[in-house]
Parts: C-alpha cells; sequence; structure tokens
C-alpha cells in the first residue's frame, strides 16, 4: 500500500514538473483576438515597401485567382451532377451537357 502511495506521488511530481514549463509560457501578445502576429526583432512593423517585401507579380496572382475561379466552377458542375443522377462524377468531361 505504501509503496503505491510512493508511486502516485512520484508520477504526480513528475507530471506537475513536467507541466511546468507550459504554465510558464503566456503565449504572445495579441492586438485583438486571432491578430497575434508580431515582427521578430529587427524586422519592420509592415512589410510592404521594404526589402522584405515578396513583390508578387500581379499576373501570377491572377493566374492563381483564375485556376480558383475555374476549379469552383468545375465543382459546381459535379454538385449539379451529383444531385440530378444521384451519383458523383469526379471528370468533369464525362459529364453531359443535359
Amino acid at each position: 500500500m505504501r509503496n503505491r502511495i510512493l508511486i502516485t506521488a512520484a508520477m504526480m511530481a513528475a507530471g506537475a514538473l513536467c507541466a511546468l514549463p507550459a504554465l510558464a509560457y503566456d503565449g504572445q501578445t495579441c492586438k485583438a483576438p486571432g491578430n497575434c502576429w508580431e515582427p521578430k526583432p529587427g524586422f519592420p512593423e509592415k512589410v510592404a515597401g521594404t526589402k522584405y517585401d515578396p513583390k508578387h507579380d500581379p499576373k501570377e496572382v491572377g493566374k492563381q485567382a483564375e485556376s480558383i475561379r475555374l476549379m469552383e466552377e468545375r465543382n459546381r458542375k459535379r454538385i449539379e451532377n451529383a444531385k440530378k443522377t444521384g451519383k458523383f462524377e469526379y471528370d468533369v468531361s464525362k459529364i453531359s451537357a443535359n
């Protein structure tokens, strides 16, 4: 009985020691709920216009927007077809135009 109590106490102490670092970490300082981004020391608060700005090419961003639009159109066709026929067909070229 005494060994069981000692083992339980040792396990609780080990658990408390493992949890102690997690209790010490208070997270990030957030400006608002969900807005917790902070720049690293030496980085600017706003990245646009600095040497860290990735300067995305508008053509490339437009390509991505176009591919997303086309993907949503294909998904719309798949769902319409599935509602009509009761079967889901992944290949949009196999869906009849009826």
